[in-house]
């Protein structure tokens, strides 16, 4: 497992996505009034959730799995209990949940290249440039 995703509570989407714009994140997905994820250099996403009645300041964390049913199944064996098993989502990424003892979300989940290139991607990008198919071969990267 890595951690490449985090999305954060908010009270205010406008304010929230002028703040993650102003830090010079990039934004890739939006669903206002909702929801906003944005993408960092080397492909981690962090995204935003307006969510009604003072949750801000509590957190979800994505932990990407390549197989997330044998993940869950061993977590599992060494005692963690999940609030739901995994399945597919309407945002096409495999996910099961646990909450841990602080109430924290902790997601295990696959999300393939819809991760960062869902459909619904605002540039429309559907492979990384750098990596895909026409990537340069130079062998040279860009900062």
């Amino acid at each position: 497992m890595h951690l490449n995703h985090v999305t954060l509570p908010a009270e205010d989407y406008e304010s929230s996505r002028a703040f993650y714009l102003a830090l010079g994140l990039t934004q890739i997905v939006a669903a206002p009034p909702r929801y906003a994820r944005f993408e960092m250099p080397g492909g981690s996403t962090l995204s935003f959730e307006v969510v009604a009645g003072g949750a801000a300041g509590t957190a979800e964390t994505y932990l990407h799995c390549g197989d997330v049913d044998a993940e869950v199944a061993a977590a599992r064996r060494r005692g963690i209990i999940f609030d739901y098993m995994p399945r597919d989502e309407e945002y096409l990424w495999r996910c099961s949940r646990a909450t841990d003892p602080a109430g924290n979300r902790i997601f295990l989940y696959h999300a393939g290249k819809n991760h960062r290139f869902p459909p619904w991607r605002l540039d429309g990008l559907t492979t990384d440039p750098e990596t895909g198919p026409d990537a340069k071969t130079s062998g040279e990267r860009p900062c």
